[in-house]
């Protein structure tokens, strides 16, 4: 198949123009104990920064994230969060971004993602419930394809919702056991409510295709907990049980890799829900180090503590710099809103429930 997706090209800064070549290095001050940065670190932006070191170069933080301390390692320099400095790393000081103090946030890295606003005042600049989806749906089945078939990493972060209807959930299935699914970020209630379908066909009691209560419903979601807790793990529980579909079953299937973070709302939970919160965002930052495309849907606090660990950019091996898409989909305005409020601005809304965007998206992707 011809795919007309290409990846937009990166442009550096331009280090040999003024004023960035008078720029001097970058302040380094050691961290004064475990978990505290020196008074005046420099905090990071999701954008590509860079940080001139003693002898000239320009080194761009590889992996970075928001709200991060700049650690220089080897002649490289890494984004650390704060309650993970050692004492002495030799942290990178400075508040300024434009080379004044030999750091440099580059906002401009992929000119041509906004080629289409050429002028500086415009209607309609962000996606509202007026909005038509149809080209954000073209643009992500292209870049789904390209990333499949170039070997990228698609991170879905995924809300109970997807789990609670018939279509959607075979729809997550399909996609996950077709290669679009590099690793899944969700909670307990996703992997529950999947684990309550595949044995039940319920999600909290309420038939997942008609959407009737059925008798006692109620009970099962804490009855397949209940049985996960005896058996120990996911994969045991479907073996056990005999379950052969669903989100957390393609998983399994699949060898994709699942972080469920934990939450003070948990019913049961499930053995591999992770309790300590910041174990929970080290294991998801394992895959925002990785990821090329996220899709978010219908969980508001997991898509912003994702959003705010995931770059806008990754460095590839070759070195060569890519853009990180980040969709997030959800009936509501304020929750894309509030991504962009937290800094994530890269993030591509499409506003309509979960359940007919993901039959959309699969039923497009399956003609092949």
């Amino acid at each position: 198949m011809q795919m007309a997706f290409a990846i937009p090209e990166y442009e550096p800064p331009d280090f040999e123009a003024e004023p960035m070549a008078s720029a001097p290095p970058a302040r380094i001050a050691p961290a004064p104990a475990r978990g505290i940065a020196p008074d005046g670190f420099h905090a990071t932006s999701n954008f590509p920064e860079y940080v001139k070191l003693p002898g000239g170069r320009w080194a761009l933080a590889r992996e970075s994230r928001m709200d991060c301390v700049l650690v220089v390692r080897d002649r490289d320099v890494e984004a650390v969060e704060m309650r993970s400095l050692q004492a002495g790393d030799p942290v990178v000081v400075g508040r300024t971004e434009n080379g004044e103090e030999g750091i440099y946030v580059h906002t401009d890295g992929f000119p041509n993602l906004n080629a289409g606003r050429r002028d500086k005042f415009a209607f309609r600049t962000r996606g509202t419930r007026e909005t038509p989806f149809s080209r954000s749906y073209d643009e992500l089945y292209d870049l789904l394809r390209y990333e499949r078939a170039s070997g990228g990493y698609v991170v879905w972060v995924l809300g109970p919702a997807v789990a609670f209807d018939h279509d959607s959930r075979r729809a997550m299935q399909e996609l996950i056991r077709r290669g679009y699914c590099q690793a899944l970020l969700a909670g307990n209630a996703l992997a529950t409510h999947d684990l309550e379908a595949a044995a039940f066909r319920t999600g909290l009691g309420q038939d997942i295709y008609t959407q009737e209560l059925r008798p006692l419903g109620h009970y099962h979601h804490l009855d397949i907990l209940n049985k996960a807790r005896r058996f120990g793990s996911i994969r045991r529980t479907l073996e056990e049980l005999g379950l052969t579909d669903g989100i957390m079953h393609a998983c399994e299937e699949k060898g994709v890799p699942y972080v469920l973070a934990g939450s003070i709302r948990d019913d049961g939970p499930l053995p591999e829900v992770i309790a300590d919160v910041y174990a929970a965002q080290d294991a998801m930052r394992v895959h925002a180090r990785k990821a090329t495309t996220v899709i978010a849907l219908a969980t508001q606090l997991h898509t912003i503590a994702f959003g705010n660990m995931t770059p806008s950019y990754k460095v590839l091996p070759n070195g060569s710099v890519r853009p990180v898409y980040f969709y997030i989909v959800d009936m509501s305005e304020f929750s894309a809103d509030k991504l962009a409020n937290r800094g994530s601005f890269q993030n591509v809304p499409i506003l309509t429930n979960v359940q007919d965007f993901l039959i959309n998206l699969f039923n497009n992707l399956a003609r092949e």
